[in-house]
């Protein structure tokens, strides 16, 4: 609860062929030996993650990546998994040595990163040793904002800090989870069930970053199990501004909160956060036309440890094949594994992603759109099932979030 969520950090990944500095560029920007340096190619094979703070930015993931010159079979997986970091990426920085001038894998890379409309920054490194100039100019002729710099001797690395601020972009601020719901000083029950499910000694993630964001909008907040909410309800002098509950409880939660007490869960709350929630709600739809046997992905940003009765293995599956009257074939993907290729499945389940960031969950919707594949939320669906979707629908709206109910 003391540092901000990777997922909810400006990414920005370090690209380049191997030995260009990449890992001594990291150091250097961190001022510690997080990233292995070695004169051998190829130290680095998997993406690598640092978080730290870069201000004004503020908190940010430093990524590390395998070069984009890597060569045969194993390289070329290497390679594959580099490139596919770009989905994720915030702000890129492509570094190439001063010994060598760029070739067709920068070209490629930059013509990469450019289709996708993510900000880059080109750095020339190793200046201490060889002379920059030509590379510079290099990044020049690409229109390119570029920096030289000496990973070693740290010349120009705050210099390129300065380039990575104006270079990062200016909607990187995601939306409010919930202070955009309440006024200061109105009070918030977050209802956090303790079962099997709940790591040890901790809160999930969704709940913790939405306590946090009503400390950010100076509300109240409470924290209960759902057997305490009555109690918790009736303690208070006013009614409370809202009650967000985890999605697995809607049917307890919604009666034992009135109607008029705004009702909504951490999963729903999520979507709106990091992506499309009137698309989740069309996707609805779709259930009606399933039949046995239609193929549909469930897919989870995290990799927890899988429980007896887990939402993703056996809740949403049991409910699904419930709602369509038969058995639906099922696909799982886990962590930063999504498919490609999505044109085989007829819809779509998603967690709330609270351990991707909002860029990787953008591509993931505009993938599943570009296949016409349905792509709905766990608590949507959840609420959808118990009956109560436009009520916990309804508190969004008053945040200037219109959601169409029709069909």
């Amino acid at each position: 609860m003391l540092s901000s969520p990777r997922s909810g950090r400006l990414h920005i990944v370090i690209f380049g062929r191997r030995n260009a500095g990449k890992s001594s560029l990291i150091n250097a920007l961190t001022n510690q030996d997080c990233a292995l340096v070695s004169p051998v190619a190829g130290t680095t094979t998997d993406p690598v993650f640092k978080t730290m703070e870069v201000l004004p930015l503020g908190p940010v993931v430093l990524i590390d990546t395998a070069g984009i010159d890597d060569d045969g079979s194993l390289g070329s997986l290497r390679v594959a998994k580099t490139m596919e970091i770009l989905r994720k990426t915030d702000l890129a920085v492509v570094v190439v040595s001063a010994e060598e001038i760029p070739g067709v894998f920068e070209e490629d890379l930059i013509h990469n990163i450019k289709e996708k409309a993510i900000p880059l920054v080109g750095v020339v490194n190793k200046s201490d040793l060889h002379d920059p100039e030509p590379a510079f100019r290099w990044f020049e002729a690409q229109g390119v904002r570029r920096v030289v710099v000496s990973a070693l001797t740290e010349k120009g690395i705050e210099e390129l800090k300065g380039l990575m601020v104006k270079a990062a972009p200016e909607d990187f601020q995601q939306p409010p989870l919930v202070r955009d719901l309440i006024k200061p000083g109105e009070m918030v029950i977050l209802v956090t069930p303790i079962d099997s499910a709940a790591p040890k000694g901790r809160l999930i993630l969704p709940q913790v970053q939405v306590l946090r964001d009503v400390l950010d909008g100076e509300g109240l907040t409470m924290v209960v199990q759902p057997p305490q909410l009555p109690a918790a309800l009736e303690g208070l002098q006013g009614k409370a501004a809202l009650v967000v509950t985890d999605s697995q409880a809607f049917k307890e939660v919604a009666g034992m909160v009135t109607e008029d007490v705004p009702l909504t869960s951490f999963s729903i709350i999520m979507a709106r956060y990091k992506g499309d929630l009137q698309g989740s709600v069309e996707g609805l739809t779709k259930i009606k036309e399933l039949k046995p046997s239609a193929q549909v992905l469930i897919a989870e940003g995290c990799t927890h440890h899988r429980q007896d009765k887990d939402i993703g293995r056996v809740q949403i599956p049991a409910l699904l094949n419930k709602l369509v009257g038969g058995e639906l074939a099922y696909t799982w993907s886990s962590g930063g594994g999504f498919p490609k290729e999505l044109t085989g499945f007829d819809l779509i389940l998603h967690c709330g992603g609270c351990m991707l960031n909002r860029k990787e969950m953008l591509y993931r919707l505009a993938l599943a759109r570009e296949a016409g594949v349905p792509l709905i939320n766990y608590g949507i669906l959840l609420a959808y099932a118990n009956g109560i979707l436009p009520r916990v629908l309804a508190p969004l709206t008053e945040g200037g979030e219109k959601i169409d109910l029709s069909g």
